[in-house]
């Protein structure tokens, strides 16, 4: 039961990470269009992408039960996919934010 409530959790962290990026890649749509910066901001929405395919992935297996889950822990594909894709997009959207917003951090009195 506790594992249930926390791949939930785990799930909606996830989409909520998704969503962010989703939100960030809006906003370095219309800095880009201002400083008229070349459009790297579509990795943002790749980005979250892998992070929904790997929710959806997650969503499934939930679905399936429990003893699925803990019999693909041991897999090679359920590491690539459960923790890769959204270690991959993560990776991708921080690089992609940098560029866009490091002017920010440039920024002194």
């Amino acid at each position: 039961m506790l594992t249930d409530v926390t791949s939930v959790l785990s799930l909606f962290g996830q989409v909520s990470l998704g969503i962010v990026m989703v939100l960030l890649a809006r906003l370095s749509n219309r800095l880009g269009q201002v400083t008229h910066a070349r459009q790297h901001y579509i990795w943002l929405y790749v980005s979250a992408l892998l992070l929904w395919i790997s929710v959806g992935i997650q969503f499934a297996l939930l679905v399936r039960g429990v003893d699925g889950l803990q019999q693909l822990q041991q897999d090679v594909l359920w590491v690539l996919l459960i923790k890769g894709l959204p270690t991959l997009g993560i990776t991708i959207s921080v690089v992609v934010a940098w560029h866009y917003w490091s002017w920010l951090l440039a920024e002194r009195d």
